[in-house]
């Protein structure tokens, strides 16, 4: 994979099969991840599966925008990796990697443009009202990799 545009990592004390089960359950993302307004699995589609389609729909500063997501790695335990398309066209990849550590697991979340630097901050800027598209993801992949380790925490303290 080339290198992400926007990635940041977090050690949670929560079992790796845990947090994949959070991560993959897309309906759910909502609930910790920032941006996203809501999620639905679509064209038959029940879960994480290379090849899945789910739909997205963001939010930000009340600007609100759709996109068709198609899971290119649900390995359990492991990795959960999805492709986003906007208006047809592939535009970002995002990435949770989940490594175990003795007291649970480290997950590396980054996206990865698939459209040109240029093209993404004209759009964006525009469109959203977002001055630097990578700057932001940033900023947002640390908003939510803050939630879901307490979202992951609290769970495993409540199964166990």
């Amino acid at each position: 994979m080339a290198e992400p545009t926007a990635q940041s990592s977090i050690d949670i004390a929560a079992p790796p099969e845990l947090v994949y089960e959070l991560v993959s359950d897309v309906e759910n993302l909502p609930e910790w991840a920032a941006e996203i307004e809501r999620c639905a699995w679509t064209g038959g589609a029940t879960g994480p599966a290379v090849g899945a389609k789910f739909k997205g729909r963001n939010e930000h500063k009340k600007r609100k925008w759709g996109s068709l997501c198609v899971v290119t790695a649900a390995e359990p335990g492991r990795e959960f990796a999805f492709q986003v398309r906007i208006g047809g066209v592939p535009s970002a990849l995002w990435r949770y990697q989940i490594e175990p550590t003795e007291s649970g697991c480290r997950v590396t979340e980054s996206t990865r443009r698939l459209i040109p630097r240029p093209v993404t901050m004209t759009v964006n800027r525009l469109f959203l009202g977002i001055k630097d598209r990578d700057d932001h993801n940033q900023a947002n992949i640390e908003r939510t990799l803050a939630r879901l380790k307490e979202h992951a925490e609290a769970l495993a303290a409540k199964r166990s």
